[in-house]
């Protein structure tokens, strides 16, 4: 399907693979036509090289067969189909073993290289894609002798190949636990009453692996024994088959780095980041850290106190399955608030609306929900998003909102198509998918979200909007192709939005009474809650930071084994003790995703918050289309195609500083100035 030929744009709806052969020969097929192409760039007379049959050709390739692979992730995370995923899963392997081989072409590289040598003027894009092609065939190691080379790309490819593998054990990963009534006191009647939760007279079955109903015990359980029961389980998942394969990976990332003359992974992956390198990055967790020590701590006291009082003992601990639990109690007691009750304010599809109606003021854009040709869930929807001002088609995404076995277990946006401009002089538009798995609906009521819940949603949207608003030339830098510990800066501002007061009365009511509001003390209340434990939020974001780091700086192939023992002695000194043989390392899919780059979240969340500082002294607030419209073209249109720290300084004026982010947390002391990094 085509649309939006007369505004020069065109949006291809993807073609989905509906079985495992088609999914093999889709991969297969894409493989082999792109190695036509780069066979026919390959062998071209170097007098007659350009800039369009080098570099440009390069990008062009990797877009087209980017597609294919893409529809495959993503159909190995959703679908409900268990051969299906498998054989995804199978076609991610082979493309990944493949692309890691393309960076090894040497006919390629060496018409790359020639055209590099022939000293062109470029300038913008065109001269930043020059640069980085080079920079990714240095990173490669296609400076290094041939055996050497040979070597790296056979540790890469089986790396790649470990990685899937790693990934789908942790979709794979389930375990039910079945608990009395008696032992899930404390949890709420409308989730005890479930079909999927209350299996027996007196059972009830709890999905360690299914993130909304592991919050809710953790949350809610008053008995300790289950709390600590549910965490151990849930650290404990993918323990067996995936503890051997991390220690795998890191043992060869190490040794890739170091052939590549990289002092770590960590390095080598930090190199294209905004923090360069591994010990920047490590200072600034360390330097979090310590800024939220005092805070943390007393948060702990706190709930020490609340933990005392209900136990009857006095000397009793914090324990890591007690966080949250008394976290909860604390926003109860101390500001009466109550995250479940809160819910019925905000129904699926009422938060959905507002949410479009925000995104449409803000971003000068046009929502319009169309029929999927394809759908892999009867739930599935498709969005077009329009530009406001002249209607032209911007892009399409995917909304995938709810759990099911073997789907994706937590929030994400996946590409399918990146934005290109194309060679005719057409611009083909994104599409993306948003998968998330909040709290489905039930025969007597909708899916009532959390407060927390509407946060996610606001988040992951943002990187909807991200992928959709791109005008990037090329594939590589469009979207969120930004650097890893940026790209979540756009979607975290955007969660500022649902802590207003005015954004929230324009969609959240009472699901059965739209007349009814949230009052704006509760807002307020909810908004001290918030922050009255966000030190002990913060730390654990910053305990998985530091481990993601430090495995990444300090296992190698001689003390692989350390991997988990490691992990969690770095867990329990920045959190809370770790319990004995877990390994939430083992469940932990950001360690190949994310890979040295968990940091990323607080990194950008530095950014974020100081960004939205912008709308939150604006006259007009969080309404502010002028605002909208630079946010739009300053950080949202321009992705990678020019460096992050240019737009950033374009839409705040000024570099980006670290005392907004203190001072929302409650962590600068007002005698103290702090400087950005």
């Amino acid at each position: 399907m085509q649309l939006g030929e007369k505004h020069r744009v065109c949006i291809s709806v993807p073609e989905f693979e509906t079985t495992p052969d088609q999914v093999k020969n889709a991969i297969s097929n894409a493989i082999a036509e792109a190695e036509k192409d780069l066979a026919r760039l390959a062998s071209q007379p170097l007098d007659k090289l350009t800039f369009d049959n080098t570099v440009r050709a390069l990008d062009d390739i990797g877009w087209r067969a980017g597609q294919v692979a893409s529809r495959a992730v993503l159909l190995k995370e959703t679908s409900p189909n268990p051969e299906v995923r498998k054989a995804a899963t199978e076609a991610v392997k082979q493309f990944q073993e493949w692309a890691v081989g393309l960076d090894y072409r040497e006919d390629v590289y060496r018409v790359i290289k020639a055209y590099a040598d022939s000293n062109p003027k470029l300038e913008g894009e065109d001269a930043k894609l020059l640069k980085e092609t080079l920079r990714d065939y240095r990173r490669a190691g296609l400076h290094l002798p041939k055996p050497q080379r040979d070597e790296i790309e056979a540790l890469r490819k089986e790396l790649a190949k470990l990685c899937t593998e790693f990934d789908q054990n942790i979709n794979n990963a389930q375990c039910t636990l079945v608990f009395s009534r008696a032992e899930l006191e404390g949890l709420p009647e409308d989730f005890l009453n479930l079909p999927e939760i209350k299996v027996g007279p007196d059972q009830y079955a709890i999905k360690v692996n299914v993130s909304w109903q592991y919050l809710t015990v953790m949350e809610t359980a008053r008995n300790e024994q289950t709390r600590k029961r549910v965490l151990i389980a849930q650290h404990s998942l993918a323990k067996e088959e995936n503890t051997p394969i991390l220690e795998r990976i890191l043992a060869l990332r190490d040794t890739i780095a170091k052939k590549l003359g990289y002092p770590t992974w960590a390095d080598y992956q930090l190199e294209i980041k905004m923090a360069r390198t591994a010990e920047r990055a490590i200072q600034f967790e360390k330097d979090l850290i310590a800024a939220l020590e005092e805070k943390f701590k007393a948060e702990l006291a706190e709930m020490q106190k609340l933990k005392a009082t209900e136990t009857g003992n006095p000397a009793a601990k914090i324990e890591l399955w007690d966080w949250r639990y008394y976290a909860n109690m604390l926003k109860k007691q101390r500001f009466n608030i109550d995250a479940e009750a809160l819910k019925v304010y905000f129904p699926m599809q009422a938060t959905l609306n507002g949410l479009f109606t925000i995104y449409e003021k803000i971003f000068h854009v046009k929502f319009v929900q169309v029929d999927p040709p394809y759908k892999w869930v009867d739930d599935l929807q498709l969005w077009a998003v329009l530009d406001a001002p002249t209607g032209a088609p911007l892009g399409l995404f995917y909304l995938d909102l709810y759990p099911r076995e073997g789907k994706y277990n937590h929030f994400a946006v996946f590409d399918l198509i990146s934005g290109k401009l194309l060679p005719d002089g057409r611009y083909h538009r994104p599409v993306a998918a948003m998968i998330c798995n909040f709290p489905p609906p039930q025969p007597d009521r909708p899916s009532l979200l959390k407060h927390s819940d509407v946060e996610t949603i606001f988040h992951e949207f943002g990187h909807i909007m991200h992928h959709i608003l791109t005008r990037a030339k090329y594939s590589r830098f469009a979207g969120t192709s930004v650097p890893r510990d940026f790209v979540e800066a756009p979607s975290q501002m955007l969660e500022h939005w649902v802590w207003d007061k005015k954004v929230l009365d324009s969609f959240a009511a009472h699901y059965t009474d739209p007349s009814q509001k949230i009052p704006t003390h509760i807002l307020e209340q909810l908004r001290h809650a918030k922050y009255a434990t966000e030190a002990t939020r913060y730390r654990r974001q910053l305990a998985f930071g530091m481990m993601d780091l430090m495995l990444h700086t300090t296992i190698s192939e001689t003390n692989k084994h350390q991997t988990i023992p490691l992990a969690n002695k770095i867990l329990s000194e920045v959190f809370l003790p770790v319990p004995e043989n877990t390994a939430l390392p083992a469940y932990f899919g950001h360690l190949t995703g994310y890979d040295a780059g968990y940091y990323s979240y607080a990194w950008a969340d530095v950014i974020a918050t100081d960004m939205a500082t912008k709308f939150e002294e604006s006259p007009e607030g969080f309404f502010d289309t002028k605002l909208g419209w630079q946010l739009r073209t300053e950080i949202y249109e321009p992705g990678d195609s020019r460096d992050v720290n240019i737009s950033i300084i374009r839409f705040l004026g000024r570099p980006y500083r670290l005392e907004p982010f203190l001072k929302k947390i409650g962590a600068l002391k007002p005698d103290k100035n702090t400087n950005s990094k």
